[in-house]
Formats: structure tokens, C-alpha cells, sequence
């Protein structure tokens, strides 16, 4: 008679992931945790006792595609790291804290090195952005992914106190938009970049391109960046009207979604330098300009919208305490309607 096991999944191979993974998980472990690794639920108790009004704030992502090139390297932590990237990015722009956070980890068959390589990322993601992974789901379903393949998904839970969200109501006519730089793709635009990559320049994880340094794969692989400590603090610092974390659809798609009604964001090119590997992708794929900023971040990874008096001090706060550079890379104009954006 068959077993589970003959079926394609291995429960003692679960329990030694579990066991494996579990010094990463308790590395973020957090004032607030309470029990560990293994139960039916995880358990946190967050501090109120300083708001007058805390609201949880929760947000859900994936990686996507740019786990392909984690298969052809076999380099797994950063996809971990930008798990985490993506999900507290979005959770940050309203002025959250995140707080703890859960992965969905589902494979064909559990390989416990490159599992506890995910995990491993995913654990350094939530030590940088100050919050604890509490637990996930390890699915192991035989013939559903390709031998070798997985898929990835992170959930996160945050809180703010209602009089500090930021919204993006106070936004008008005269402010400007301070870009940070990004670390380079991020985790957007990947189906594209895959296409360039692999179909058009017929490249592999060894391949070098001249100007980059290493095998090329490195430059693409490169983990999204985290800001919830730069932006928490220049939050604290600064009249920091809006914040917008820039993912798919690029600068044009992401600022109106934190902009109010009646005004448009005017965003000059040539305000901050574009990153060579978007150049490096624009010349190889043949993408017109256009594509190109609506799909990729092109150099700038998040965005904050200030007074004008106040864009020179964020931006050598930005330089002197987190080391990284911004710009002033438009304005905020009025506009009729709904919000807009627009690259001039």
C-alpha cells in the first residue's frame, strides 16, 4: 500500500527543516514575541501604552519571477531578504512600525539547505527592519513546481498611532519629491528582465558584461533595499508629507497613490543618475523609454514628499545617517482630477 511519504511528501523531512531553520527565525525575535517556533499560531503582544490610538497595518507580497535567477544561481538568501523588502516597503510609506511577520514557502519537494537558505534571508530582511518572524507554512506538494523550484510569499503586521499616519493629505502645490536611491532592480520588471537576459543575450549565471563587476547575474541579483529605519526616522525628523515605495510601474505608476486629488507630481529626468543596469537593459532589449520607467524604479527605490525648506536637510540627513544619497527629483504641481504623474 502506498504511503504519504511514496506520494512525494516526506513529514520527517519537514520536521528537520523545522528544526533546521529555527535559530533564524529566533535571531529576530523581538520585545513582544511570545512563544516560539512550532504551534498552531504565532502569539505577539504590542506596546499601546504610548499611542492614543493604535491601529494595526498589514501588508502582503511575493517575489516573483526574480526567483528564476535564484534557481539558475543557487544563491537563495537574497530572495529571502527581498521578501521581507517588499512586504514592509509598503507597509512603512503610511508611518507604520512593522511589527512581526509570517512567510509562505511552498516547494515540490522540501530541500533542506536551499529552504534554510530562503529562511535564512527572510530572517536578515526582518532583523534589519526591526520586526520578528513569527512563522510561516512550509508546503511540500510533489509534480505541482518543477524539481528544484519554489514559490514565495510574505505577510506583515505593523502599527501606527492614528495622529502620526501619514497619507499624503497635507500634500501641495510647491513640495518636492525627494528620491532615495535604490540598490538596483529590486523585485519588479523581472519578466522582462528574464526575456533580455536569457532569450535575447542568451546569458548564464556565469556570464560576465563589461562595466560590471563579477559574473552579471550578481548586478541582477541584487536584494531589494529595505527602508523602514531611513523612513521612520526622517518621518521623525522632517515634515514628511507622503512617502511611496517604488515597485512595479516604476515613479510614474507608484507617487500618485499617496498623492490627493487635485495635484500631480512633476518628475525630471536627469535629477538623479539611472543606474547602469537599467541602461545596460534599455540597449540590449530595445525597450523604449517609456517602458522602461514605467516598469523599473530606474535608480530611485523610495520617495518622499516635503516641503521645499525642507528637502536639503532630509537629504543630508539621509547621507550622514543611513549613507544613502537622494535627490530632488520633481515637484508637486495642481492639477485637475484625479492624481497624476508625469516624466518631463
Amino acid at each position: 500500500m502506498p504511503t504519504y511519504k511514496d506520494a512525494g511528501v516526506d513529514i520527517e523531512t519537514g520536521d528537520r527543516f523545522v528544526d533546521e531553520i529555527s535559530r533564524y527565525v529566533r535571531s529576530t525575535y523581538i520585545k513582544g514575541v511570545v512563544g516560539g517556533l512550532g504551534g498552531f499560531a504565532a502569539l505577539f503582544r504590542p506596546e499601546f501604552r504610548k499611542m492614543k490610538d493604535p491601529l494595526l497595518v498589514s501588508s502582503t507580497d511575493g517575489v516573483g519571477t526574480k526567483l528564476k535567477f535564484a534557481f539558475l544561481t543557487g544563491r537563495h538568501n537574497t530572495v529571502g531578504i527581498d521578501l521581507v523588502a517588499m512586504c514592509v516597503n509598503d507597509l512603512v510609506v503610511v508611518g507604520a512600525r512593522p511589527l512581526f511577520m509570517l512567510d509562505y514557502f511552498a516547494t515540490g519537494r522540501i530541500d533542506i539547505r536551499t529552504g534554510a537558505e530562503v529562511v535564512k534571508g527572510i530572517a536578515a530582511g526582518c532583523r534589519e527592519a526591526g520586526c520578528a518572524l513569527v512563522g510561516g507554512e512550509t508546503a511540500e506538494m510533489p509534480s505541482f513546481y518543477q524539481e528544484g523550484e519554489y514559490d514565495l510569499a510574505g505577510f506583515v503586521v505593523g502599527i501606527v498611532d492614528k495622529k502620526k499616519i501619514i497619507d499624503g493629505r497635507r500634500v501641495k502645490a510647491g513640495d518636492v519629491l525627494i528620491g532615495v536611491e535604490s540598490s538596483g532592480i529590486h523585485s519588479n520588471g523581472y519578466s522582462l528582465v528574464r526575456k533580455i537576459f536569457f532569450d535575447i543575450k542568451k546569458l548564464n549565471n556565469k556570464s560576465r558584461v563589461k562595466g560590471f563587476e563579477g559574473p552579471f547575474v550578481d548586478t541582477i541579483m541584487k536584494p531589494t533595499k529595505i527602508y523602514v529605519r531611513p523612513a521612520l526616522a526622517a518621518a521623525s525628523k522632517f515634515d514628511v508629507r507622503a512617502m511611496a515605495h517604488i515597485t512595479g510601474s516604476g515613479l510614474p505608476g507608484n507617487i500618485p497613490r499617496v498623492l490627493p486629488e487635485g495635484t500631480m507630481a512633476v518628475i525630471r529626468k536627469g535629477s538623479f543618475p539611472v543606474l547602469p543596469v537599467f541602461r545596460w537593459l534599455q540597449e540590449n532589449g530595445d525597450v523604449p523609454e517609456k517602458d522602461m520607467y514605467d516598469t523599473f524604479n530606474m535608480g530611485i527605490g523610495y520617495v518622499f514628499v516635503v516641503p521645499k525648506s525642507e528637502s536639503q536637510g532630509i537629504i543630508r540627513f539621509m547621507s550622514s545617517k543611513f549613507r544613502l544619497k537622494s535627490y530632488i527629483i520633481g515637484e508637486i504641481i495642481k492639477s485637475k482630477g484625479e492624481p497624476s504623474a508625469e516624466i518631463v
